[in-house]
Parts: structure tokens; sequence; C-alpha cells
């Protein structure tokens, strides 16, 4: 069974209380941050930068998982990697050379993610995954660049497709993940959960996360 994972969004927070969420989501016992990197080109939203990623890398021990919902990610990697990124994600609908940008990534020692929107074909990123280019694969399950959106079901189908073809891949879902939608991800085989708007409306962040992870573990299908 592939570990569960939680990862907490901290794209609804003010950028000054960034140092206490991140200490509050590593109490809480997430495993890792997730970082939400908007240009208003890609997505409409702007957010963040490689200055919020060295806040959090300053305030928790976490990983820093960062998704780079940018127009062209390739010039940016060497910035999020000089401030402590472990993660970087690249979309497969970015203006860029994804074959360029990934083995940037992993030349750089860091694990390579390849996201995918919920309008675009399954079939795009698996020669990426074949080429072994592909250390982890982010399933959006809302249309990417705002928090809060209700999860679309019919994109588990490619959670089952990836999970199916490469049981050992690491799936991770982000958008609408809540105490429902984090079962029925998991029983199609993800095994990483991006939180946002749900965590935040808990009063409890450490009994949150606790409870997420048992529903997901409860409910995780990773047969082949």
């Amino acid at each position: 069974m592939k570990k569960i994972q939680i990862l907490p969004s901290i794209l609804g927070t003010d950028y000054d209380a960034l140092p206490l969420v991140c200490e509050d989501f590593e109490k809480a016992g997430a495993d890792q941050i997730h970082i939400d990197v908007m240009d208003g080109i890609f997505v409409k939203n702007v957010s963040f930068s490689p200055a919020t990623v060295q806040s959090c890398k300053l305030s928790s021990s976490l990983p820093l998982n960062v998704h780079l919902m940018v127009n062209d990610p390739l010039d940016l990697i060497s910035d999020y990697v000089a401030v402590g990124a472990d993660t970087i994600h690249v979309h497969i609908e970015s203006d860029c050379d994804i074959y360029t940008t990934l083995r940037k990534i992993k030349d750089n020692k860091k694990i390579a993610g390849i996201t995918i929107n919920p309008e675009s074909s399954i079939e795009t990123i698996l020669p990426l995954i074949d080429k072994k280019l592909v250390d982890e694969v982010l399933i959006m399950t809302v249309n990417p660049g705002l928090g809060g959106q209700e999860y679309m079901p019919e994109v588990e189908s490619k959670i089952s497709i990836i999970r199916k073809r490469f049981p050992h891949l690491d799936i991770t879902v982000d958008g609408g993940i809540n105490d429902i939608s984090i079962g029925t991800a998991a029983a199609k085989g993800a095994n990483r959960f991006v939180v946002g708007s749900y965590l935040f409306s808990l009063k409890n962040f450490q009994s949150g996360i606790s409870n997420l992870r048992s529903i997901a573990e409860l409910n995780y299908n990773h047969s082949p």
C-alpha cells in the first residue's frame, strides 16, 4: 500500500500569517505543505512567489510541494530550487518544452510532478511516465486557479487509469477534497491529497488531518 499523505494548501492564507500556519500544519501531522504559484496568465489569479516558499522553509521542516500554475515554468525552476522546493509540479497544458522542464527538475535532484487539468486527455501524460521523467502525477479535480470549488467526480477515471498502469506511482489529487471526496478518490487509487478550504473550515487542524487520513486509508484501492 502506498503511504497516504495529507498536503494542506496555503492558497487562502495571508502572507503575514504563513509562518504560524506552517507551524500549525506541522504540529497537526501534515505530511507536506502545498504551495500554488499562479502567474495571472495560465490562470486568471496571481499568487505566491519564491519568497513564499522561502518563508515556509524557514517556518517548518515539512517538505514543500510547489505547484506551478504558470504559462512557462522552465525559467522558474531554478528559482524554486534555490528557495527549497522539494517537489515541483508543472502542467502538461503549459507553454514549454515539457521534457526539458521535467529533466531540469530531476537534474536538480527534486521530485518531478506532472499535473493534468480536468479537460485534458490522460493520454497526454502517459509517455512522460513511461520515459521515467515523472515521479508523481497531480490530477486536478477542479479547474485550476481558484480555491473553494466543488470536486469533479468525473475526473476519477484518470486516477484509475494511472493506478492500474503504474501501481507504484504516487498519485495526488487537488481540488474540492473533503471528508467525502477523499474517500472516493482513494477508492480509485489516489494516495496523496491536497486539502485547502475544507481544512480551514475546521476548528482543529490536527483532528481534521487525522480524520481525513483515516478515511483515505480505509478506502484506498491500490489494486492494479
